[in-house]
């Protein structure tokens, strides 16, 4: 995993009994979820793709359920503030863990992108395939091939979600916007008709905790980050905030569309930092 390489994360505390009884009970629970809903979502898939092709009219829906209750089960509250959009296009957020996935799934129905190493991740990896998740790589011979695919799923109508900071923080900060992606949504064919909307992700650590308890970054493993996040005892709650969404055909180049929506998830962060001060 490629992180940002700013503060150094801290190291996790040991987990006791109660911890671990955390950890086995929403494991399993977690598991059973997984295990009842992603074989439903495989089978309609197979009703899906012969009918529909590469739209999903169904199992969006299975998605958008797990995540729901992944997090209820975690104990980790979300706080919708403004209202995603209707309009075509994508949803662009700052990275701060793992957790952001179920977060912004339970919200709306997307699909994300990822960097193609998430493919080979295990569990998370097949999870991932099954959901439609777009995965991209960043080698450049490649980079014609990589946007016609991305221009071609937005062409179908998915609302895309990716992340541009490019990496993970201890989600303090936000760090500076690739624009390499936004290259696809200058498209001939797909500037005039779509929108991308900017989401500000804030989480709120438990009482007791750092500021940086849900930050995923640096060395940290995913299991031992899974973990932490089974075995704590009372979650916070992450803020979800919707931008007003940015219409493509009112930006100049993919440079002035990656910067607008920095600014507003830059400026979403703070001022939920300053209101929570």
């Amino acid at each position: 995993m490629i992180t940002w390489a700013g503060v150094p994360p801290p190291k996790d505390p040991p987990i006791g009994p109660a911890g671990w009884l955390r950890v086995g009970l929403r494991g399993g629970a977690l598991l059973l979820l997984l295990a009842v809903c992603f074989p439903l979502l495989l089978l309609l898939r197979l009703v899906e793709a012969p009918i529909w092709g590469m739209d999903r009219p169904i199992t969006p829906w299975i998605t958008q359920f797990v995540c729901i209750w992944a997090c209820r089960i975690l104990g980790l509250r979300r706080q919708v503030i403004g209202t995603p959009m209707h309009a075509r296009g994508a949803f662009v957020s700052n990275h701060v863990s793992w957790l952001d996935i179920f977060v912004l799934n339970a919200n709306k129905r997307l699909y994300f992108v990822a960097k193609s190493e998430v493919r080979g991740w295990g569990g998370i990896g097949w999870l991932a395939r099954g959901t439609g998740t777009l995965f991209i790589n960043r080698r450049r011979g490649e980079a014609r091939a990589q946007q016609a695919l991305f221009e071609d799923r937005l062409a179908a109508g998915h609302r895309l979600l990716f992340f541009p900071e490019g990496t993970s923080t201890d989600g303090q900060r936000v760090l500076d916007f690739k624009s390499t992606l936004f290259a696809a949504f200058q498209a001939d064919r797909l500037r005039d008709i779509l929108h991308i909307q900017p989401v500000t992700l804030r989480y709120v650590a438990p009482a007791g905790e750092a500021p940086q308890f849900y930050g995923w970054w640096g060395d940290m493993g995913f299991g031992p980050n899974l973990l932490r996040m089974l075995a704590t005892r009372a979650h916070g709650r992450v803020e979800v905030i919707y931008h007003p969404d940015i219409a493509v055909a009112d930006m100049p180049d993919r440079k002035a569309l990656a910067l607008a929506c920095e600014t507003a998830v830059r400026a979403g962060l703070s001022e939920a930092a300053r209101s929570a001060g």
